[in-house]
């Protein structure tokens, strides 16, 4: 009998877990399927190279997310409380470190244009130009009168022109780990005219959209679809125009932003290792409509990794660089006189590696 009001106690309370759960989750999953894995192998052979690298804006601010370089000689980068800062690097250091703005928001991608003017993917806020008098205005935030959810990153054409990616049509920068439990891919990449200011959107099934780079000669545009690990490629001129392809598929890690140092070499950052236990569960929606119900950091990525590739203009991998120990969450690359200024989501400091 007493064995019998356990099981009864057990059953109830699974019962009452599975319920609480349930409805408290935020997520509608779908089945995926998920790339192939090469793991660290082959070109991505695991390395300790990263480990080597020089720390700067130590302790100024959590997640100097992407960094830029202005012609005037400063770079600019933006943290996790929505202030963007300007400073100068010399000799693997930082200095003279300037306060810009304060978006109010998450800034995460940026880039300037040609008249000088600082152009932010604030998660938040959406779309954003800052003049260097730290003046903001908003270019757009709303697509077909609806708000966008997570601007992302993103690069600009020679005629102005902004592309940009909005990470997820479902969840905001808080809730990111739902987007990939949920596997809906609703992530889009759009562009924006300073001409017209008309958004346009292009591509509106990615598996979380993240870094946007334009190729030589604006030729093409690389959206990086960070939730199957791949890199898509949309030909804007020539013979292929209009048409879209993969440019680099595959990858052992998840791509996050994209940069080209304008002659040979896309650089990407991989902000963390695949994780097989959530791809496992891709043809399992249920168990993932569960998962949902709990909060979202409980369900954020365990592995802390740091990894960069090089990539070259054919999509082939020609720089494979880790660190299994010093940095992790990597996710902006910029090359700068021989050397790599690497970004972070979540650490307490940038850093700089010597390609030499």
């Amino acid at each position: 009998m007493k064995s019998i009001k356990v099981v009864a106690v057990l059953t109830v309370t699974f019962f009452i877990l599975f319920v609480l759960l349930w409805f408290n989750s935020p997520i509608h999953p779908i089945i995926w399927q998920p790339t192939e894995n090469p793991k660290l192998s082959g070109v991505f052979s695991k390395n300790t190279k990263l480990d080597k690298s020089q720390l700067i804006l130590q302790n100024l601010g959590s997640g100097p997310e992407d960094i830029v370089l202005s012609e005037n000689g400063r770079f600019y980068t933006g943290f996790a409380d929505g202030r963007i800062i300007s400073f100068i690097i010399d000799q693997n250091k930082h200095s003279d470190v300037h306060l810009l703005t304060n978006t109010g928001g998450r800034p995460l991608g940026m880039k300037f244009t040609n008249t000088g003017e600082l152009i932010v993917a604030d998660a938040v806020k959406g779309l954003l130009s800052i003049s260097m008098a730290g003046e903001l205005s908003v270019l757009v935030n709303m697509v077909d009168g609806i708000k966008m959810k997570f601007v992302d990153h993103l690069d600009i054409a020679e005629d102005g022109t902004i592309w940009f990616s909005d990470a997820s049509q479902r969840f905001e920068h808080s809730q990111v780990e739902y987007d990939f439990i949920e596997g809906s891919a609703t992530g889009r990449l759009l562009s924006y005219s300073p001409d017209t200011a008309e958004t346009k959107v292009h591509i509106s099934d990615l598996f979380f959209a993240n870094g946007v780079a334009l190729g030589p000669k604006d030729e093409y545009v690389l959206i990086n679809e960070t939730g199957k690990a791949q890199i898509h490629r949309l030909w804007l001129k020539g013979d292929q125009k209009g048409k879209r392809d993969i440019f680099l598929k595959d990858l052992p890690a998840m791509p996050d932003n994209i940069t080209f140092n304008g002659k040979d070499t896309f650089w990407i950052p991989l902000i963390h290792l695949r994780e097989p236990l959530l791809e496992q569960m891709a043809y399992y929606p249920f168990i993932r409509k569960l998962i949902g119900g709990f909060p979202s950091h409980w369900i954020q990525p365990i592995n802390q990794y740091g990894f960069v590739i090089g990539v070259n203009l054919n999509g082939e991998v020609i720089a494979n660089l880790q660190s299994p120990t010093t940095l992790h969450s990597i996710t902006s690359v910029i090359e700068y006189k021989g050397s790599l200024i690497l970004g972070s989501l979540d650490m307490p400091n940038a850093a700089i590696f010597n390609l030499d």
